[in-house]
């Protein structure tokens, strides 16, 4: 029987040695998980990796996790799932294992030709409503920093992060506590999968708009498309993602059950590289065995009983312009595989809560809310500068609410920066709970407050403002049969890999209960 171990080892200690030295029967051997703890490295303890790891001797074999599937019918009608992100196409994953074919809606274009008009908009501002950071093959999460962490305590945990290796990711993956893709990596595996999918008769279809849903009598019984055709089928998976305000208002029109959810609305706060290596990993910080330094912040104000904290962290990353419309500017982070840029990004975002931020009486009034910030942002861009550039500010000006006169700050942003004072595109309480987290931050991280400290505006869209709602054993609609509200832009899952998850779960669910 294989051997299942854990142990600790400083960060500079040799695997294969130690394995060898306290197993000298091993032939080989398999890391299940590997986690760094870098905690006090910066006042001089010395960094540790925890490992777990499976051994073999002769005559042994590595135990297999892998799953196995019992095909299945195909359905009357296919299943149509809406949306290409880590939701529908796991989704469409899920169902392919069981030999059920489905079509896919994508309203944008195909991953290497949305890089194209993404980059146009970055360089000159020219901006594709259908094809952008957020729209088109792999949703938003292919212009993320492709991170994989997750809280979710769910068993398709490990099967999403398998399948990513299946489909070319670094073996890694598997282990790591927090593995990283890269956007670089990602935007490979999507194609990987789509074509996967193609194989096994599934049909896609790119550059194509989801209209509206087809119901007779709160039933589904098919979609009609932007290219006029219609589709008859008994099963609408809605994976959208959270930026798709125009099928939240079709939901609306159809009277589909939902409710305004909690967000949160920030900045995003660049820093060089070096700076953040060196307040995290303090003398250790030049040695590249402890990779890029990541951090995680977190403030509650308990008065107000509101909270401040970090998000979608980007070590060795870019800022980047997400937004989905040509008059609103929104920010986000990503980063590829190697995390060598010179600079580490992250959110720093407030909380927003339903009905007391923004009014009760419309449930699309958290939409509301973002966009209005999202326009002043572009509106202060056009103003100072064409209106692709970022709103942006030093920490100490924001701290000060002021703009210096020199403003020479570089950054990663491809888009450029606009000096702004970021007090006239955030709300006063969303401004004023981030300078009061600021004052926090720099007391556990000191010298957080730099003067190469950057702050890029606005981060808007950092979950979805409604919740679709679902009955919670069957994950379809509380008010429509057929229509299986999935993932982020559901209200049901925040991030690649929870979004992958949800949308395996509502795969399961379908087949299990047409048996």
């Amino acid at each position: 029987m294989p051997k299942t171990t854990q142990f600790t080892l400083k960060y500079d200690q040799d695997l294969d040695e130690y394995l060898n030295r306290e197993f000298p029967k091993m032939i080989d051997y398999r890391i299940l998980s590997q986690s760094l703890d870098a905690r006090g490295s910066n006042k001089g303890r010395v960094p540790t990796f925890q490992y777990r790891v499976e051994i073999i001797e002769n005559g042994e074999t590595f135990t297999v996790y892998k799953e196995s599937f019992t095909q299945k019918k195909p359905f009357i009608k296919k299943p149509i799932i809406i949306g290409t992100g880590p939701a529908g196409l796991f989704c469409a994953l899920r169902f392919a294992e069981y030999g059920i074919p489905c079509t896919l809606i994508e309203r944008g274009k195909r991953a290497h030709e949305r890089m194209k008009d993404i980059a146009q908009f970055w360089r000159y501002g020219k901006f594709n409503t259908e094809s952008n950071v957020c729209f088109g093959e792999g949703g938003a999460g292919l212009f993320s920093d492709g991170k994989l962490i997750t809280r979710v305590k769910s068993p398709y945990v490990q099967y999403v992060m398998n399948r990513l290796v299946d489909f070319g990711a670094p073996e890694e993956t598997a282990y790591l506590s927090n593995p990283h893709l890269g956007s670089n990596k990602i935007r490979i595996l999507i194609g990987k999968i789509s074509k996967y999918l193609v194989e096994n008769k599934f049909d896609i279809k790119y550059e194509t708009k989801l209209e509206k849903i087809i119901f007779e009598k709160n039933k589904v019984c098919g979609v009609e498309l932007s290219n006029g055709q219609k589709i008859e089928t008994d099963h609408v998976i809605l994976a959208t993602g959270h930026s798709a305000g125009d099928i939240y208002q079709h939901l609306v029109d159809e009277n589909v059950s939902m409710k305004q959810k909690d967000f949160a609305v920030g900045v995003r706060v660049e820093h060089p590289r070096e700076l953040i290596n060196k307040i995290q990993y303090g003398n250790f910080s030049t040695d590249d065995r402890l990779g890029t330094a990541r951090y995680r912040l977190s403030y509650e104000n308990r008065e107000q009983k509101r909270g401040t904290y970090s998000f979608c962290m980007c070590p060795g990353g870019h800022v980047l312009s997400s937004g989905t419309e040509a008059d609103g500017i929104v920010v986000n982070g990503m980063s590829n595989y190697s995390r060598r840029s010179p600079w580490s990004n992250a959110a720093l975002v407030v909380s927003v809560k339903a009905g007391i931020d923004f009014s009760e009486e419309d449930v699309l009034s958290g939409l509301k809310f973002q966009r209005e910030i999202e326009q002043k942002a572009f509106l202060i861009s056009k103003d100072k500068a064409s209106g692709k550039e970022l709103p942006s500010q030093t920490l100490y000006e924001f701290l000060d609410d002021k703009l210096n006169h020199h403003f020479s700050v570089l950054s990663s942003a491809p888009s450029k920066l606009v000096h702004a004072r970021l007090s006239q595109v955030l709300p006063s309480f969303i401004t004023d709970h981030l300078k009061n987290a600021l004052i926090h931050f720099d007391r556990n991280m000191p010298g957080f407050i730099s003067k190469d400290g950057l702050f890029i505006a606005p981060e808007t869209r950092t979950s979805a403002p409604v919740s679709i709602l679902r009955n919670r054993e069957t994950l379809e609609s509380e008010s429509h049969k057929g229509l299986y509200p999935c993932g982020e832009g559901a209200g049901h899952a925040g991030g690649i890999t929870s979004a992958a998850v949800d949308g395996v779960k509502v795969a399961e669910s379908i087949i299990m209960k047409n048996l």
